[in-house]
């Protein structure tokens, strides 16, 4: 059984991959980073997160002109399309909720892996497009696009993250309205 340290640590060192090498990735590997995406916690054990695995470059080239960041889906070799089932979903928010937890399991998944992988949230802002070219069903509702693959060198990124202190409060926020 893995450490609590060790969860943490993979955390904390992952991070958004923008270039990757043209290496395919296994599908004993995307089976496991879609199992992991799998296990997210949903309200009601609903899960309402539905994947589409992408490694058509006709495809994929398609999904590049429907956003800005066209050059991180042409270098990776691997997309998956995360979306929300309306079909079953309870609470729009709560379900919005779990496919974040799915998406960040896959992205943690891929890191411990050795992969490198960003989530890519601008091309919602092509949405119709995108559900258009990936022949999505209309009870669907795109959340995002993973691009994964192995990273290419000095792809490796730092960050920092505030102070714990400057966004956490003691039992209750102030009230601004005195």
């Amino acid at each position: 059984m893995m450490e609590k340290t060790q969860i943490v640590e993979i955390i904390r060192s992952r991070r958004s991959i923008r270039e990757f090498l043209a290496d395919p990735v296994e599908d004993s590997i995307i089976e496991e980073i879609l199992e992991a995406g799998r296990w997210a916690p949903s309200g009601l054990n609903n899960q309402p997160w539905r994947f589409v695995v992408v490694r058509d470059r006709e495809i994929a080239g398609l999904l590049a002109g429907c956003t800005r960041y066209s050059s991180i889906i042409y270098s990776a070799p691997l997309l998956i399309a995360v979306f929300l089932d309306r079909d079953v979903m309870y609470d729009h928010t709560k379900d919005v909720q779990a496919c974040g937890a799915t998406i960040q399991n896959m992205l943690l998944a891929a890191h411990g892996m050795g992969l490198g992988a960003v989530w890519l949230g601008e091309i919602l802002n092509q949405k119709d497009e995108v559900m258009d070219i990936l022949n999505a069903p209309g009870s669907l509702e795109l959340m995002a696009v993973v691009a994964l693959g192995y990273p290419a060198a000095g792809s490796n990124r730092s960050s920092e993250r505030r102070d714990i202190s400057g966004i956490t409060s003691k039992e209750r926020f102030g009230n601004p309205w005195k």
